[in-house]
């Protein structure tokens, strides 16, 4: 157990420990990028991400992926390999993100579980306000020129 904390009443709680694990894709196509824009209700409603989600338990990175671009975005993607992996803690939880090369084989995303979508260049990321646990990657987007020319190679 974590932590445990006294509350003003007397009773102990307890903090939760583990960050929540969640994956996030970078899908290149044609030196674009795909962002998606979350629900205004979420957490961090409103902002804009790279499409992902939650992991469920014992779903791999790789698994969570295909299933949450499938669910907001209702498309299949081929994941690649695993390029950044972030801990972020904000007042009411931490998250552990981790951040896959993928490919969009066919299929064009539609805005089923987000707000919104947009395919964005290098220098159009800025225009865009992203949660604090993407700037890391946020700076890595700007000077990995190959990841933007699809050039890696897939598992």
């Amino acid at each position: 157990m974590g932590n445990p904390v006294v509350a003003a009443t007397g009773f102990f709680l307890f903090m939760n420990p583990s960050p929540l694990a969640v994956s996030a894709a970078l899908v290149f196509q044609q030196g674009r990028l795909l962002i998606s824009q979350r629900l205004p209700n979420d957490h961090l409603g409103g902002l804009w991400e790279f499409p992902g989600g939650k992991r469920e338990l014992g779903e791999s990175g790789e698994q969570c992926l295909r299933r949450e671009l499938r669910e907001e975005l209702d498309i299949e993607v081929d994941v690649g390999p695993r390029v950044e992996c972030v801990e972020h803690a904000y007042p009411d939880r931490t998250v552990r993100l981790e951040f896959f090369l993928c490919r969009l084989p066919s299929g064009v995303p539609r805005a089923v579980g987000c707000q919104a979508i947009a395919w964005v260049g290098p220098g159009d990321l800025s225009q865009y306000s992203f949660p604090p646990a993407d700037q890391h990657l946020l700076d890595r987007l700007r000077v990995e020129a190959a990841w933007w020319r699809g050039e890696w190679s897939g598992r």
